[in-house]
């Protein structure tokens, strides 16, 4: 009798390269926008709202196609992103205008929505059944992992080679194209019915889980909102409040909030999830005002160190919470997963354009200012209800 695997298999790493690289297209343009300001004449707004498209695209990705592999197959859903990925990075490359930068944020966001939630099944799925939480870690890795690397990818390019508004998307376009090849080396697993009907999927949150859930969303609303300002945001600052014209830090930064991100996500099963979560909420905070000192004091590397508790608070809150919530549920689960990303986004999107309003009005520093002052109470009261939670369920 043939043994069972227990080991991952080629396709495996197949799946896991191609949702790196697919991640690894959305924040390509992240340490170009000082770049694309110059270039276009755009002002801290029109940036703010480039940015805000991307998390709009991810929001319907993750609304109307969020059990579509379930229908048609994972293979398939994942061909289809990675072939709006390669649009967006064709896109990113013959862009000279504004509605071109747009058409390309758009693509890339629909294909981190579609691709989230279904590379992760899928990575799961081709695991041994011994290997599964595992499976799940490498699939906030490669997620994660490729956001940072994107960054970090355009930032290096950007400044030392030529080319520096296409170069890196070109890469991208490439890359996409072997994950294509690779992801047809990898088996299905899911039986298609071909039943699937295009629809959006209504937010979710049973009554037994809110408790839990409201405190969550809100410290990853935070997080969220902090990562956005950081990538939307930093590298304009850097540029113009600090001198800092040096590309490749600004995708430096991005790295190192995404990596501890990553890391804090991967740790998260060593601790006790409430725990957890009241410990991300507590380096969200510390992030947060870090951020502001190094704001006010124009210091590059207090942004640096912004980043790297942030997050890992980032980490720790959105894994720990996200454990929780479904540690809660008998029912549901995809949808108020769902429904937790949908708001998460949201959170990645509107208080960006908000800082960009404000920018456009009283200055970015001001703007920064009044945001994490924002974000700062927003985060206090997250912790007050995590801490509340605690207590209720100690005393039953």
């Amino acid at each position: 009798m043939r043994s069972k695997p227990t080991t991952m298999s080629r396709a495996f790493w197949f799946v896991a390269f191609a949702f790196s690289v697919n991640m690894m297209g959305t924040t390509l343009p992240t340490p170009l926008y000082p770049l694309y300001q110059r270039v276009f004449g755009l002002d801290p707004l029109a940036i703010t709202v480039v940015f805000a498209t991307y998390a709009i695209g991810v929001i319907l990705g993750l609304m109307a196609f969020g059990h579509l592999s379930d229908a048609i197959g994972r293979k398939r859903v994942l061909r289809i992103a990675l072939v709006l990925s390669l649009g967006s990075a064709i896109a990113f490359v013959l862009a000279h205008s504004l509605p071109m930068i747009f058409l390309g944020r758009i693509l890339s966001g629909f294909s981190a929505g579609i691709f989230t939630g279904c590379g992760t099944a899928y990575l799961v799925e081709l695991a041994p059944a011994t290997q599964r939480v595992r499976a799940a870690t490498i699939a906030v890795a490669a997620n994660v992992g490729g956001l940072g690397l994107g960054a970090l990818l355009s930032g290096l390019l950007a400044q030392y080679a030529p080319w520096p508004l296409q170069l890196s998307f070109a890469v991208d376009g490439a890359l996409v194209l072997l994950a294509i090849g690779a992801l047809a080396l990898a088996p299905e697993t899911v039986e298609a019915t071909g039943t699937f009907r295009l629809r959006l999927q209504p937010l979710r949150v049973p009554h037994e889980v809110r408790a839990v859930f409201v405190p969550a969303a809100i410290a990853g609303i935070c997080s969220f909102a902090v990562a956005g300002v950081m990538s939307a945001v930093a590298p304009s600052f850097l540029a113009r409040v600090l001198g800092q014209h040096d590309l490749a830090h600004a995708g430096l930064l991005v790295f190192a909030l995404m990596g501890m991100t990553a890391l804090g996500q991967i740790v998260v099963p060593r601790f006790d999830r409430h725990r957890a979560l009241i410990v991300g909420t507590l380096l969200l905070l510390a992030g947060i005002g870090i951020l502001a000192l190094g704001l006010v004091l124009h210091a590059e590397w207090l942004l640096f160190a912004a980043a790297i508790v942030d997050g890992l608070g980032q980490g720790l809150g959105i894994g720990a919470g996200l454990s929780e919530i479904n540690a809660r549920l008998t029912h549901a689960r995809g949808a108020v997963a769902s429904t937790y990303f949908v708001l998460i986004y949201l959170g990645l999107a509107l208080p960006v354009v908000g800082v960009g309003v404000v920018a456009d009005v009283a200055g970015l520093e001001r703007a920064a200012a009044i945001f994490c002052a924002v974000v700062a109470v927003a985060l206090a009261a997250a912790l007050v209800l995590q801490l509340r939670s605690q207590g209720s369920a100690s005393t039953r």
